[in-house]
């Protein structure tokens, strides 16, 4: 009897034991956030996501050109002709696949992993604008679109990474943050008064007045498509039927309008400038304030380590100097070929 006593007695010290540890146990890193299957899925996602909106970019600029050969009014000057064009519509296909894929990935990898290879596309539409369009790039407009991807990547890198959120109802719960609510507020008074009063005036002459107008709604964009990507992935999987409630319908709403909002302004600065110069600058741009609205709304940057700091400062200097190369000397006729036999005969 005292010896059965003393086994349990072992046994109960074990469980207590084993129970201790269980509770001490850290919590897991970012890494283990994610398991091997969504990882890939995510990459798979992001890259094939790269392929659609690089060649979309190409497909929407030849509807454009065809138009202004019609005499339509252009899109530049408010026009909605390329509505009643098949070929705008299949680069708008072509594109959504491609935010679709990209939002969703969102759901299965970290932003610090799938946002980056958003390069790609970048890569996609330059190679495809001198094959297809005839447009060409100075060696600095080359140089600024390598400095483009050069820093943006380095923001990713040293920007706050993510945690996994479990559902949407904790999402939902970090939308009514204070923080995240004045970032909306900001985007919506800032593009609101680009839009009316910036332009009118300049958006013809400067490139980045209709990138700006895109970017930010796509930050918020993206945001929205997030909390979609949880609601579908827990009700495909069983977890809970979100959809059930109203707040992925609002979603879906929200996403819809963000998105025209975005078509809009885009068709305009293909309209305009040449695509080797907006597909860089809108991905810089996109990609600096998706990154902030999601640093925000986690709030993970409050922990963010000295070297963190200073790579994003460098990435934001990077990106500031290749912007300027990319609008400053875009009329010059400046070529590799050029410097090479200046200097021979030097």
């Amino acid at each position: 009897m005292t010896s059965e006593t003393s086994q349990v007695g072992v046994i109960s010290s074990n469980t207590t034991t084993s129970s201790t540890v269980d509770v001490d146990v850290p919590p897991p890193s970012l890494s283990e956030l994610y398991t091997q299957t969504d990882f890939y899925i995510g990459v798979g996602l992001a890259i094939c996501s790269c392929f659609f909106i690089g060649s979309s970019f190409i497909i929407k600029k030849k509807a454009l050109l065809r138009l202004s050969r019609h005499g339509e009014v252009r899109a530049s000057a408010g026009g909605f002709g390329y509505l009643k064009e098949w070929i705008w519509w299949a680069g708008l296909l072509t594109m959504s696949l491609g935010e679709a894929a990209n939002f969703t990935a969102y759901a299965f990898a970290p932003a610090s992993l799938v946002t980056p290879l958003g390069a790609i596309s970048v890569i996609i539409s330059a190679v495809m604008a001198s094959k297809f369009l005839n447009e060409k790039l100075n060696l600095l407009g080359k140089l600024g679109c390598v400095l483009c991807i050069l820093g943006s990547t380095i923001i990713v890198i040293h920007s706050p990474k993510e945690k996994e959120i479990e559902d949407l109802t904790i999402l939902f719960e970090k939308l009514q943050d204070p923080g995240f609510i004045f970032y909306v507020i900001c985007i919506f008074g800032s593009t609101l008064f680009v839009a009316c009063f910036v332009a009118p005036r300049h958006g013809n002459n400067n490139v980045v007045v209709y990138i700006y107008l895109c970017s930010g709604i796509g930050s918020l964009t993206v945001m929205s498509c997030k909390a979609l990507g949880l609601a579908i992935r827990d009700t495909l999987s069983g977890k809970s039927n979100d959809f059930a409630t109203w707040m992925p319908w609002f979603l879906i709403a929200v996403t819809i309008t963000f998105i025209a909002i975005q078509m809009n302004y885009l068709n305009k600065a293909l309209d305009v400038f040449n695509t080797g110069i907006v597909t860089p600058i809108y991905y810089v741009m996109f990609t600096t304030l998706v990154i902030a609205a999601s640093a925000i709304l986690f709030k993970e940057f409050v922990h963010m380590r000295l070297d963190d700091i200073l790579g994003d400062v460098c990435g934001f200097l990077v990106v500031i100097c290749a912007v300027f190369m990319l609008n400053a000397f875009k009329d010059l006729d400046i070529t590799l070929n050029d410097r090479i036999e200046g200097l021979n005969a030097g």
